[in-house]
This record gives C-alpha cells, sequence and structure tokens, in this order.
C-alpha cells in the first residue's frame, strides 16, 4: 500500500487545494467534495511518478476517477441541465455516491495491495542498455513486425485479427525500445511510428489509441530524459488541451468524412477552423455537453434504476457469460458473447442504443449487475488485485527478461479505459498475457539478458 502514499507527493499543495475548494464551492455536497479529493490524489500521485515509473496503476486510478467522480460531479453541479436527457443522471447523487465511491476505492486499494514500490512499473534502464546494445536491430524488427500485423490484420477472422492488432502494437515497443537504448534518439523512426498511428486515427476517426500510447511514450521519455515539474507541468496542459480538442471536434469530423470528405489532417483542421470561427469551439456550452464523453457515471445510474426494479441482480450469471467470453476461443465457445454486445447491455441500463453508437456497462457496473453494492465493492477489489498480480508477474519474471516490462503497456492499454466492456478488457488481458507467454517462451535465448549482461 506504500504506492498509495508515495514520498514524492506533495500533500501541503493537495491540502492548500482541497482548502481552496471547500471554500469557493461551499454549494458542494460532501460527496461531491470527497469524490473530488480522491480525484486529486489520484491525478498528484500520476504527475508525480511520471519520470520514474510506466505508470500502469496510476493511470487506473487517474481515469476512473475521471469518469466515475470528475464527470458525474460535474453532471450533478449543473452540467446536466445542457445534456440531451438520455445521458443524465437517473438517481440521486447521494445514490450514486454511496456506491461508487466505495466501489472505486476499492478497485485502487486492490491495484496497490501488495504492490511494495508499484512492482511491474520499475524499469530497469540499465539492463535495457545491455539489452539493446547486444540486439541493436530488435527495435527495428519489432517496428517493422508491428506495421506488417497492421497491414494484414484485415485479411483475418476476428480471432485471428486480433493476435495481428496485438502484433501491430510491437511497434511502439520497438520505439520504447529506441528511446530507452542509451544511444542517439532515432527521431524519424518514432516519427514513423507515431505519425502512422495519427493517419490511423484521422482514417478512423477513433483517437483513444493514439492518446492513450502518447502517454505511454511520454513516460517513456520521461525515464530516460527525467524532466522538471515545470516541463512536465507544460507537457501535461498540452496533452489535456490535445484531449479536449479532440473531444470537441472528433463527432463534427466524423460526421464530414460521413458525408464523403476525405478523412485526414485537412479535414480535420478545417473542422477545428469551423468551430473556431463560430465561436463554438470552446464555448461553456460545448464544453458541457461533451463531458458526457468523461461519464460514465449517467450508465451507472441508468443501471440502478434497472436492477433490481426491473431486472433481478445478475449473482454470478452474467459475470460467467462475460469470463467464457473473455477466456475460451470461439473454436470451443462458438455461440460466446461479441464485444459489443447491445443485447446485455440494453437489458441491465433500459436503454436502447442506435446504430452505430457503442456504449458498454463498465466493470464498477458489472459489479454492481452481479452482487449489487457491497459483492460489487468486494468484485471491484479482486478485479484491482486481478491487474495489480499481473503486474507483479511481470516484475517476477522481468528480471531475467528485463525487456518484459516494455510490454506491460501492451497488456494494459485498454483495460485502463474505465468506459469499456468487462469481457472486452479481460479477453484482451488473457489474449495478450498468452501471446506474450509464447513469444517469451520460443525466444527465451533472445530475450534473456545474462547475469554478465546486467
Amino acid at each position: 500500500m506504500e504506492s498509495l502514499f508515495n514520498t514524492r507527493f506533495n500533500w501541503n499543495v493537495f491540502l492548500i487545494i482541497a482548502i481552496l475548494i471547500y471554500l469557493f464551492f461551499p454549494g458542494l455536497s460532501w460527496y461531491s467534495y470527497l469524490a473530488i479529493l480522491i480525484s486529486i490524489h489520484q491525478f498528484f500521485l500520476l504527475f508525480f511518478s511520471i519520470d520514474h515509473v510506466l505508470p500502469i496503476r496510476y493511470l487506473f486510478g487517474t481515469l476512473m476517477c475521471l469518469q466515475m467522480f470528475i464527470g458525474p460531479v460535474l453532471a450533478y453541479n449543473g452540467v446536466d441541465d445542457y445534456q440531451y436527457f438520455m445521458y443524465t443522471m437517473k438517481v440521486p447523487e447521494a445514490v450514486y455516491f454511496s456506491y461508487v465511491i466505495p466501489a472505486v476505492s476499492c478497485f485502487i486499494i486492490g491495484l496497490h495491495f501488495t504492490a511494495g514500490k508499484l512492482k511491474g512499473e520499475m524499469l530497469n534502464v540499465n539492463a535495457l542498455h545491455a539489452f539493446t546494445n547486444a540486439r541493436p536491430d530488435l527495435p527495428f524488427w519489432l517496428i517493422g513486425i508491428g506495421f506488417v500485423a497492421s497491414m494484414i490484420a484485415g485479411f483475418f477472422s476476428s480471432d485471428l485479427a486480433f493476435v495481428f492488432y496485438l502484433l501491430g502494437n510491437f511497434k511502439y515497443i520497438g520505439a520504447f525500445l529506441l528511446v530507452l537504448s542509451g544511444k542517439q534518439l532515432k527521431t524519424i523512426a518514432l516519427v514513423i511510428v507515431y505519425g502512422s498511428i495519427v493517419l490511423s486515427s484521422l482514417g478512423g476517426g477513433m483517437f483513444h489509441d493514439l492518446l492513450t500510447w502518447l502517454m505511454m511514450i511520454g513516460a517513456v521519455l520521461a525515464i530516460k530524459y527525467k524532466p522538471g515539474i515545470n516541463t512536465k507541468a507544460i507537457a501535461g496542459g498540452l496533452f489535456i488541451f490535445l484531449a479536449i480538442l479532440i473531444q470537441q471536434v472528433k463527432g463534427t469530423y466524423r460526421d464530414a468524412t460521413a458525408e464523403g470528405q476525405e478523412a485526414g489532417v485537412e479535414t480535420f483542421q478545417k473542422v477545428v477552423e469551423e468551430g473556431r470561427e463560430a465561436n463554438t469551439l470552446f464555448s461553456f456550452k460545448s464544453l458541457a455537453i461533451s463531458t458526457v464523453r468523461i461519464n460514465q457515471g449517467f450508465i451507472i445510474t441508468n443501471i440502478m434504476t434497472q436492477v433490481p426494479a426491473k431486472v433481478p441482480f445478475a449473482n454470478g450469471t452474467e459475470l460467467g457469460i462475460i469470463l467464457e467470453a473473455a477466456i475460451l476461443p470461439r473454436i470451443l465457445a462458438p455461440n460466446k458473447l461479441n464485444a459489443g454486445d447491445r443485447a446485455l447491455f440494453t437489458k441491465y441500463s433500459g436503454m436502447g442504443l442506435r446504430r452505430g453508437t457503442s456504449m458498454g456497462l463498465s466493470s464498477v457496473g458489472d459489479a454492481y449487475i452481479n452482487f449489487g453494492i457491497v459483492g460489487g465493492c468486494l468484485f471491484m477489489f479482486c478485479l484491482g488485485f486481478l491487474y495489480n498480480t499481473v503486474l507483479k508477474l511481470f516484475d517476477k519474471y522481468g528480471k531475467e527478461f528485463p525487456v518484459l516490462l516494455l510490454f506491460v503497456p501492451l497488456v494494459f492499454y485498454y483495460p485502463i479505459r474505465p468506459d469499456c466492456e468487462l469481457q472486452t478488457i479481460l479477453g484482451h488481458l488473457v489474449k495478450s498475457c498468452f501471446l506474450i507467454f509464447v513469444i517469451f517462451f520460443i525466444w527465451k535465448k533472445q530475450f534473456r539478458v545474462q547475469p554478465a549482461e546486467s
């Protein structure tokens, strides 16, 4: 649990901010105030961890707080007035936070229980230097494998396509190795790798992967260059600005490409310029409406009005369906749940989805559906502890294979998103861990660092 009380954490600044929030926003309920304080705690832990770890646990906590706490706090304190009725909170604030605050807190505690000094996130930079110096071509092989896999993934059925989708992300691991090699930074290679995800994000109108892998490369760069607080603050501010900008314009951008405009940088720039000229890009109303993007809470409240009043608690049966979908290949379970399945979502949330719209119940929602409030909190602790255990296994075997820890972002870049379906999150976790195990088992001599090298 010591990682929740990091010595780098600035408690004085935290207390000052807590007092200022209390003084300037006297109308906040104690539920909202507590949710904000927990969120700031997680944000601070993430900020002060940048430059010495791959902050998977803190990203989990930060993003969970953002979507389960900050978005709902804004909704309950006036922003709901600007939302379409379907996206508003459906239960009183006390009812919502009485479940979600302990559930998210249990999840965070599970993530850090017996985690020591963030086991699985501390890179052995010296060993990685030695590893890369002994195998200078490996980063480029990983980048090449990533590009080839991305290009051919679409030619296979869903299960095999997912394997190639995972292999496609090897290019980012190759980029991490280039950064940590101890040699001069290969700027052109990094531009090619990250330029490709910019283009693919613009092509598909989906930007989650772009933002996630930008966070990961930022953490790796910080480990190498050890930026000061001011530099981290500027970089963090620019990233937040980029994330807000994307959220503000991506809907309009998708509409523009659907109407026949060519997907790419020019169309994106055009959409941004049109929003700026119309004074809608960063207007209060526009920002208020877009906060639904960071509010998973409205789905939780729909679940709470549906279960158990209209649909009984699943008592683990829904979780069994989810685990079957996550663990078993389709050849063994041909009728297993599909990713993006609408039937379960509609059954337990009572919300009908338009064609092309995708929403997930989330792990917090699934926990409530299966086990209610108390059982849901226990489940969230177990889920956090599961992720924690996976990270500790990476730490254990990373002593023999230091490069293994660079594969941690590949395993967790999807599960850290709180808005995703639990079956998809766990499926990604299981399949990515299995793929990495197979690769390191087959090529263990190539990936192992001998004692003399470390």
